[in-house]
């Protein structure tokens, strides 16, 4: 291995404070979920507040909405992303250990069930408060790569979701003993492809940008547009991604080193490719319908 990145020197913890024998600790991953909600808050209150984007429509809500909207995004996020880890990625485990469902705290929260728990929870809010539901998801979906750019840095800084070993001279020096079981010579460190960094630059970053770019050149006004954009961006990057990553441990076997959720011989799917696949399709399908019925 002659070229490889240490770790740096990065807690996941910001600050800690001990208050009656009960110590408080505010962390990276919470903190990027704090402003991602925020920022998102903000984006589109401000998107809502210029109508001219929208075309001949009017703005799909207004601004004590999506305040109102903010509550049911938050619930959306937590309750789908952790059933979502729970029901996707370790269903066994959770099966014998009931009671560590609702631990959010101990880790576990998967996007693709944070996506369908948001889904639903702006589906009912827009039944209630009725704004169209299709232009509410565009204005969500500018709004969202900015908090997944923060949610894959604070993969990284908790040394978490890391890729599978390479020799690339960017492969980074993961601390901790299953990031260092390679099964590498003795005495020899291990370097994987710092995977969460891809994915904060793919989706977040870049599709943030595609977004934005699309929202300039009036795509609003398409209704449905921005948001088979954004399914289709993310199930393609994550796609992408996954060719990398490190597979979940319950799905590596010894006929099965790579991970796939689902193989036949020596090809196959890991989890996070087949739960993108279905995002790709319909955020095709929304494009297409969007260019067919544009005004």
């Amino acid at each position: 291995m002659p070229f490889a990145i240490p770790f740096p020197p990065l807690s996941p913890e910001i600050f800690a404070i001990e208050i009656g024998g009960v110590t408080l600790a505010l962390r990276w991953y919470a903190l990027a979920y704090i402003l991602g909600l925020v920022l998102g808050w903000r984006i589109v209150t401000g998107l809502v507040k210029r109508p001219a984007l929208w075309g001949a429509r009017p703005a799909p809500m207004s601004p004590p909405q999506v305040e109102a909207l903010l509550t049911w995004v938050i619930l959306g996020v937590v309750l789908g992303g952790r059933l979502g880890f729970v029901l996707f990625y370790q269903p066994d485990y959770y099966l014998r250990h009931p009671a560590e469902i609702l631990m959010v705290w101990q880790g576990g929260m998967a996007f693709h069930g944070g996506l369908v728990g948001v889904v639903l929870a702006v589906a009912i809010f827009c039944w209630r408060e009725g704004v169209p539901h299709l232009q509410a998801a565009d204005a969500l979906a500018v709004a969202t790569p900015p908090g997944l750019l923060l949610g894959r840095m604070s993969n990284f800084i908790n040394a978490e979701l890391w890729g599978r070993p390479t020799d690339a001279p960017w492969g980074v020096i993961f601390p901790g003993v299953s990031a260092q079981n390679c099964g590498q010579p003795a005495g020899e460190l291990c370097a994987r492809h710092p995977s969460q960094l891809y994915e904060a630059g793919l989706e977040g970053l870049l599709l943030g940008l595609v977004l934005w770019w699309l929202v300039r050149r009036g795509a609003l006004a398409r209704t449905g547009t921005v948001f088979g954009t954004f399914l289709a961006g993310y199930g393609a990057a994550r796609f992408v991604v996954e060719l990398v990553r490190q597979p979940d441990a319950q799905f590596v076997s010894a006929g099965n080193p790579v991970g796939h959720a689902l193989h036949f011989g020596g090809w196959g799917l890991t989890m996070g490719q087949i739960l993108s696949l279905p995002m790709i399709a319909l955020g095709l399908w929304l494009i297409a319908r969007a260019r067919r019925t544009a005004p």
